[in-house]
């Protein structure tokens, strides 16, 4: 592995690059021309340039990708083609460049990626390579969020057509034609040495500060080695939409370590009865489960100011 410093030199001067676009995401198809030519007007070596239309062959595509040994990979898309990326380049040579095209673009704004594709291009060539946490859930690495309860039914059931039309609206609204239906669970949640018990319809396990493209904790980071674990409140279910409108409208004023978060590199969750796990938008797994963090796994374009440690 090269020191930042010498891959972020490579970068700027050998430019050998591999662009990879969803052009089944919500901006995907529209900016897939637009980017590529600002890459080679800005005199990057485009190694290849895939234009994704099935997100099922994503995986295949990035083993190609990766395959031509490029210095940056730039990946456009949605926070499920942003988190395919950073697993196969996860412990690799190789920056990512992320392109937010998606919804809510949850990684992106935690490492303060503007969500404008002008801004977050001028990062290619003006920002720095800095290393990253990810996290790792029932042994798949994620970049953002694990959550158990009412989100699985959610993205199970979110339909792609509203997700284009309405775009992140789409998931609050899919949230409650599913509530009523959905039941409270028990669960304990152990990290960093203390045990909560929590009866809930939804419980979350964070990397960085950002769900449902919303600040979590205005000192949350991708960089700081802890998950943030929280329940979104108790049983009933207007406790649900409560916490829910709580946390949208005070996540710019919370702290990693205030309430309601439990914060460790470490979190351990077990439910009863056991359920399906959401990690990064797919259902994978079911609890018990335990989380950890992956410290600076990922190599990423960010700003000059990112505090990298």
């Amino acid at each position: 592995m090269r020191s930042k410093i010498e891959l972020d030199t490579a970068i700027r001067q050998d430019r050998r690059t591999v662009l990879l676009v969803n052009t089944r995401s919500r901006r995907g198809r529209d900016h897939f021309e637009q980017v590529s030519r600002h890459l080679d007007e800005a005199g990057f070596q485009l190694l290849a340039r895939f234009g994704l239309e099935r997100p099922e062959r994503l995986p295949e595509v990035l083993s190609d990708a990766l395959a031509l040994g490029p210095d940056l990979l730039v990946a456009g898309g949605g926070d499920g083609t942003i988190s395919e990326t950073a697993r196969h380049l996860a412990h690799r040579d190789v920056a990512m460049g992320l392109l937010p095209l998606g919804t809510t673009n949850n990684f992106a704004r935690t490492l303060g990626v503007p969500l404008d594709v002008t801004g977050a291009l001028a990062l290619l060539t003006e920002g720095k390579v800095a290393d990253v946490d990810l996290g790792e859930a029932a042994g798949r690495i994620f970049t953002n969020l694990v959550s158990v309860g009412l989100s699985a039914q959610v993205a199970e059931h979110v339909p792609h057509r509203l997700k284009r039309r309405l775009g992140r609206v789409a998931y609050p609204l899919t949230a409650l034609t599913r509530l009523p239906a959905h039941r409270p669970f028990d669960a304990v949640v152990t990290a960093g040495g203390e045990v909560r018990r929590v009866r809930t319809h939804q419980l979350n396990i964070a990397n960085g500060n950002s769900h449902a493209g919303n600040p979590i904790a205005r000192d949350g980071s991708a960089d700081d080695r802890l998950l943030m674990a929280y329940a979104l409140g108790r049983h009933g279910r207007r406790h649900l939409l409560g916490a829910t409108l709580r946390h949208l409208v005070t996540g710019r004023l919370r702290t990693v370590e205030g309430s309601p978060f439990l914060a460790a590199p470490e979190v351990l969750v077990e439910t009863d009865p056991a359920l399906p796990l959401d990690i990064d938008g797919e259902v994978l797994g079911r609890t018990p489960v335990r989380v950890r963090i992956l410290p600076n796994a990922l190599r990423v374009m960010v700003a000059p100011d990112f505090p990298d440690r």
